[in-house]
């Protein structure tokens, strides 16, 4: 079962390396970052399902990397620190945080509040649902459509199929390196760019016969994008 990203914030490597193992046990993909331009790149490129950010990292601390992220986004993020003086800057959560947790903790304790803060965030209103016409995605039900004007029809999709759909829809007209598309629907593979060019002629074929000609198209020297801009 996919969850969801999460982005994990850690400039330390065996914390971030049991992150990692504890949140694809619950079913979550994940993706690291030790420093807070690295972070900030993930977040713009990835669109996270949640961020778990350390406050002490280099190159940006985690306070500068939560107060960028705000400006682009409601990501929910949830912030770590070992500090009594960063703690009390963040139990009035006035920062934008959705949550935080100290140094030490239970893992399983983390993990408990990464998907407490996503019933939170998604119960809020957060859309499940990504739009392209004619093309829509159900993200609870795991189902794209293409919408025939009269029906809607479902397409037969892998779970890898539907993992660079779903990213790739939300910025439509972006041009997605191939790089890019591994690491965030295929990060538990030890797979090649040339898995990506497959996976992406598949897709194409599919929605060529559901109706829908001009979806995935290479972008020369990057690699693709969803849609061509209008």
């Amino acid at each position: 079962m996919d969850k969801g990203l999460i982005l994990i914030v850690e400039d330390e490597p065996r914390i971030a390396e049991i992150l990692e193992a504890y949140l694809a046990r619950e079913g979550f993909r994940t993706v690291t970052a030790a420093s807070g331009d690295l972070a900030l790149s993930h977040h713009a490129m990835l669109s996270p399902d949640l961020v778990l950010l350390d406050v002490h990292i280099p190159r940006l601390d985690g306070f500068e990397v939560l107060a960028r992220i705000r400006q682009e986004a409601n990501t929910p993020v949830i912030m770590v620190t070992a500090l009594a003086e960063d703690i009390d800057r963040l139990s009035g959560l006035r920062l934008g945080a959705d949550d935080y947790v100290v140094k030490p903790f239970n893992p399983q304790e983390v993990v408990a509040r990464v998907n407490a803060v996503l019933r939170r965030s998604r119960a809020a209103g957060a859309s499940r649902t990504l739009r392209f016409a004619p093309v829509e995605v159900d993200l609870d039900a795991h189902v794209a459509f293409v919408d025939a004007g009269t029906s809607r029809q479902p397409l037969a999709l892998t779970l890898s199929e539907f993992r660079i759909v779903a990213y790739m829809i939300r910025r439509p007209t972006h041009a997605f390196g191939r790089a890019d598309i591994l690491d965030a629907c295929l990060p538990e593979n030890d797979a090649l760019a040339k898995t990506v060019d497959t996976h992406v002629a598949n897709l194409r074929r599919k929605f060529e016969t559901a109706g829908v000609p001009g979806l995935f198209q290479a972008v020369r020297g990057v690699g693709y994008r969803f849609a061509v801009p209008k």
